[in-house]
C-alpha cells in the first residue's frame, strides 16, 4: 500500500508560479488576456475616481465651509422682532466668558444698491470694527489691495474684487450706494443717497461674496442706516462650530430674554445637507465601476478555468489538492485586483496632488471655463484627500476582488480529473 502524499503548506511556491503562468497567457488564450487587461484597467480607474471624486467634493464642502463661516461667523445673536441691538458691547463681553467663545463682534447689516456709470446692483453692506475686519482671513489677506488700516476714521468702504469690476471702479473712486428708506418727505420716504471712496479691495475666494458685500466702519453704517448708537446683532465664533448648538443655553443665560440665536448649522442645513446626500449618492454610484470590473474578474477567470481543465485534471493526477487549486485560482484573479487597486491609489493620489492644474490644462484645451466661480463659487477647484476614506475605498476594492475570485476557484477546485482526461 502506497502512503499518502502529505499535502503542501497553503500559497506554496508552485501555487504562485502556476498562477503567474496563468497571468502572462500565451497567444492562444490571448483572449482571456485581454479580458485580465480590461478588469485590470477597469478596477484601476474605478478606485481612481473614487479617489478623486470624493476628495474633490471634501475639497468643496471644506473651502464652502471656511469661506461662510470666515463671513457670516458661527452664531449670530439677534433681538426679537428685528429690533436693533443697543448693548451690543456689553452683551459682547459677557458671551466673551462662556468657555469656548473666541470672539464676538457687533455689526450692522443692511441692503444697498450700488450705482456706477456702466450699471446698477444690489448689495450688502456690513458694518464692521477696523480690528474685527482685520481677523477676517478672506479679507485681510495677501490678495488684499489698499488698506484697512485707519479704516475706522476713514469714512470708506472695502469692496471685493468681482465688485469693482462689474462697475469698472478702483481704489480712490467713489461707489454710491443708495438705501430705500431715507427721511420722511410730503411725498413719502426718500432714498438716501451716499458716495464713498474705496479704500480697499478684497478677494475672499467665492465670487458671490466678492461680487455683493461692502465692508463699512461700524460708526458710518450706523449713521447711514439711521441706527444711532446700535447694531444689527453681534456675530460670535466657538473654539468647535460642529457643535455650535451646545453654546445655545450658556449664551442664552447671559443674554436673558428677547434675543434669538441662529447657529451656521441652521442657516445653512439645507445646503450642506444636500452636499452630504450628493456624496453619498456619487460614492455609490462610483462604486458600480469598481463592481463590473470584479465581474469581469469572474468572467475571465471562468473562462480560464474551463480553457485550463486539461492542466487542472493533471495537476490532480500529480497529487495536487483541491484546496491548492483553488488558491491558484484565487492568487490569479486577487493580483489582478490588487495590482489594479495599487495602479489605482497611485493614479487618483497623483491626480488630487495636481487636480487644479489639470483644471487650468483642460480649460486651456477645449477653450471654455471648467468649475466656473460664479456657479461653483470657488476660485479653484479643491481636492481633501481623507485617509479614512481613502482606505475604505482600498479595502472595498481589496473585498470586492477577492470575493469575485471565489466561484471560478471554486468551480476549478471542483473539477473531476476523470471527466476532465476521459476524451483527452
Amino acid at each position: 500500500m502506497m502512503p499518502q502524499a502529505s499535502e503542501t503548506r497553503p500559497f506554496a511556491g508552485f501555487e504562485w508560479l502556476i498562477a503567474g503562468r496563468y497571468l502572462r497567457a500565451r497567444r492562444k488564450e490571448g483572449f482571456i488576456s485581454v479580458i485580465a487587461g480590461f478588469s485590470f484597467i477597469g478596477i484601476m480607474l474605478g478606485v481612481a475616481t473614487l479617489i478623486i471624486v470624493m476628495a474633490v467634493m471634501n475639497g468643496f464642502r471644506t473651502e464652502l465651509l471656511n469661506k461662510i463661516l470666515g463671513f457670516t461667523g458661527h452664531i449670530n445673536v439677534y433681538a426679537n422682532g428685528a429690533a436693533p441691538v443697543s448693548n451690543y458691547d456689553e452683551l459682547a463681553q459677557g458671551f466673551l466668558k462662556v468657555p469656548g467663545v473666541s470672539s464676538a463682534v457687533p455689526y450692522v447689516e443692511g441692503q444697498v444698491m450700488v450705482s456706477s456709470e456702466r450699471q446698477a446692483t444690489g448689495a450688502l453692506v456690513r458694518g464692521i470694527r477696523e480690528a474685527d475686519l482685520k481677523k477676517i482671513p478672506g479679507v485681510n489677506n495677501n490678495k488684499l489691495r489698499g488698506t484697512i488700516e485707519g479704516f475706522d476714521s476713514s469714512n470708506g468702504v472695502a469692496i471685493g474684487y468681482r465688485m469693482a469690476w462689474r462697475h469698472n471702479i478702483g481704489l480712490g473712486q467713489d461707489i454710491t450706494l443708495i438705501a430705500p428708506e431715507g427721511p420722511d418727505t410730503p411725498f413719502g420716504n426718500a432714498p438716501r443717497i451716499r458716495n464713498y471712496p474705496i479704500v480697499a479691495l478684497f478677494e475672499i475666494g467665492m465670487s458671490d461674496y466678492d461680487e455683493n458685500v461692502i465692508y463699512m466702519p461700524l460708526a458710518t453704517a450706523q449713521e447711514f442706516f439711521l441706527l444711532d448708537d446700535a447694531a444689527t446683532g453681534i456675530e460670535l465664533r466657538v473654539a468647535d462650530p460642529d457643535d455650535a448648538n451646545r453654546y445655545l443655553e450658556p449664551l442664552n443665560v447671559i443674554s436673558g430674554p428677547g434675543y434669538d440665536f441662529n447657529t451656521w448649522i441652521q442657516r445653512n442645513e439645507a445646503f450642506f445637507s444636500a452636499l452630504a446626500v450628493e456624496r453619498n449618492v456619487m460614492f455609490l454610484i462610483l462604486t458600480l465601476i469598481i463592481l463590473v470590473a470584479a465581474l469581469n474578474i469572474i468572467s475571465g477567470l471562468i473562462m480560464l478555468v474551463k480553457d485550463k481543465g486539461h492542466d487542472i485534471a493533471i495537476l490532480r493526477t500529480m497529487g495536487a489538492t483541491r484546496g491548492s487549486i483553488q488558491r491558484v485560482f484565487l492568487i490569479t484573479g486577487a493580483s489582478i485586483g490588487v495590482v489594479g487597486t495599487l495602479a489605482g491609489l497611485i493614479l487618483g493620489i497623483i491626480v488630487c496632488l495636481n487636480i487644479e492644474h489639470i483644471r487650468q490644462f483642460i480649460s486651456w484645451m477645449t477653450n471654455t471655463e471648467v468649475f466656473s466661480p460664479e456657479i461653483y463659487y470657488l476660485s479653484k477647484l479643491p481636492a481633501e484627500m481623507d485617509v479614512h476614506q481613502t482606505i475604505m475605498i482600498v479595502l472595498m476594492a481589496l473585498v470586492l476582488s477577492v470575493v469575485a475570485t471565489l466561484y471560478p476557484a471554486w468551480r476549478a477546485a471542483s473539477l473531476d480529473p476523470v471527466e476532465a482526461l476521459r476524451y483527452e
